[in-house]
């Protein structure tokens, strides 16, 4: 039986260069505060799966997150399951206001895909800065190729935790436990290389799906390769899509594989 949980939701990010986990910028949109981040969001709806399926979630697990409204720092959150079958669940992150914040769909697939095999695309220089997103520079990111990012997981890490309480985290990830990478470190490499490939500020992580290759343990060096997939305009917000890769730099094995899709501009800006 998969069993949904409650907590205090921590803002991992609130010094980030995405202003929009900051008060000041938040407010200017029209939200209470800094947003906890959506790939802290995601982890809070897939830790079911880590408590259900252990190691073998960690290894080969798939998860589809949709996020909607905002959840904020301190404010209390609940994991609703809404539907279980064989080894796969769905669940909706309710706030302490009464909203749905964010929806997934999380299985444990008895096999995994083939996994992608690394580029060697060209690491960034330490000093690199990107180009200001658009059309323009996501349309020659997709012609020319992406840079690579390195990000090493461990114990050390600002997102080791994604809880105020790390002890309400699964064993498996805690910083007082095993230790392996979270999803929320794990899914936040997607975000952060695609902000380092293009600014963007403010900007608002959606939706993310993923496949699991292998768990990260501590003190792992990750290459993360991104394709640009599309970029488009809707009702006044500009979107992008990218696949993004994460390599175990030691070994050059996928880990995990995330299509991400963002407001990378929004409407008014």
């Amino acid at each position: 039986m998969i069993k949904g949980w409650t907590a205090e939701a921590l803002n991992t990010a609130p010094d980030s260069q995405n202003e929009i986990h900051g008060e000041v910028i938040s407010k200017k949109y029209g939200f209470k505060g800094g947003l906890v981040p959506g790939t802290t969001i995601s982890a809070y709806l897939i830790q079911p799966a880590i408590v259900a399926w252990g190691m073998d979630w960690l290894n080969r697990g798939i998860a589809h997150v949709r996020v909607g409204s905002p959840l904020y720092d301190k404010h209390h959150f609940e994991v609703v399951i809404t539907d279980e079958s064989d080894n796969a669940y769905e669940a909706e992150l309710h706030t302490e206001e009464g909203n749905v914040s964010a929806t997934a769909e999380v299985s444990l697939p008895p096999t995994t895909p083939e996994p992608p095999a690394r580029r060697n695309d060209p690491l960034a220089d330490k000093h690199f800065v990107g180009p200001q997103a658009s059309f323009e520079t996501f349309e020659k990111l997709k012609r020319e190729g992406c840079l690579a990012y390195r990000y090493r997981w461990g114990a050390e890490h600002r997102m080791n935790s994604y809880l105020r309480d790390s002890a309400q985290m699964p064993h498996l990830l805690s910083p007082q436990g095993e230790g392996y990478a979270n999803m929320s470190f794990l899914l936040g490499c997607s975000n952060w290389v695609l902000a380092s490939n293009a600014r963007m500020n403010p900007w608002v992580h959606l939706e993310t799906r993923s496949q699991n290759f292998r768990a990260v343990p501590t003190d792992t060096s990750l290459i993360t390769e991104m394709n640009v997939l599309a970029y488009y305009e809707k009702k006044g917000h500009e979107f992008i899509d990218v696949d993004v890769s994460l390599f175990d730099e030691e070994s050059n094995e996928c880990v995990m594989t995330t299509f991400l899709r963002a407001i990378y501009k929004l409407r008014g800006m």
